[in-house]
């Protein structure tokens, strides 16, 4: 997996993070996730498909994923809520959205969001992308964002790979 496309997925959740919750995001460093290992309790998924393809999982402890719905919605909301999913949809929706957008040249499209609520639940990809685990802090808690595309066709000059950075 290309570096560039792990930049844009940290700049975008620091953005929607900033604008809509009005909370600082620190990343910690991007590293290599391991097939089978658990997310959080709660994950919003999207797929993408296009020049890029494969999947972004925004993943949350359930008493994270409850602040940060609750400061999103500006309404107490905890997972059992009926609108719960589709907030934490909506979050996910704008991170893929936001990175979709830096990826200058490339035709990309995103799908619906899904959610998955069950503690440390498995999200499989695809076994021929690499998926990079992005650790996150902010003041409502810890969660992270798991990025596992790949380019579907070559770039000219292919940049330093995702693992190599995570190296570096």
């Amino acid at each position: 997996m290309e570096a560039t496309y792990i930049v844009p997925f940290i700049k975008s959740v620091q953005n929607v993070f900033g604008t809509m919750l009005q909370t600082q995001v620190e990343v910690g460093n991007p590293e290599l996730k391991k097939a089978g290992s658990p997310a959080y309790d709660i994950s919003g998924i999207i797929g993408m498909s296009g020049d890029v393809e494969g999947s972004v999982v925004l993943s949350f402890p359930t008493a994270v994923a409850e602040r940060v719905v609750s400061l999103f919605t500006g309404t107490d909301m905890d997972h059992a809520h009926d609108d719960f999913a589709d907030a934490v949809g909506e979050l996910v929706n704008m991170i893929s959205g936001g990175a979709k957008a830096q990826f200058k040249g490339k035709s990309v499209s995103i799908s619906c969001p899904s959610v998955v609520i069950g503690n440390d639940h498995v999200v499989f990809n695809r076994k021929d992308v690499v998926s990079i685990h992005i650790p996150c802090t902010s003041e409502v808690g810890d969660f992270a964002v798991e990025v596992s595309v790949r380019q579907t066709t070559a770039p000219a000059g292919a940049g330093q790979s995702a693992a190599a950075a995570v190296k570096a």
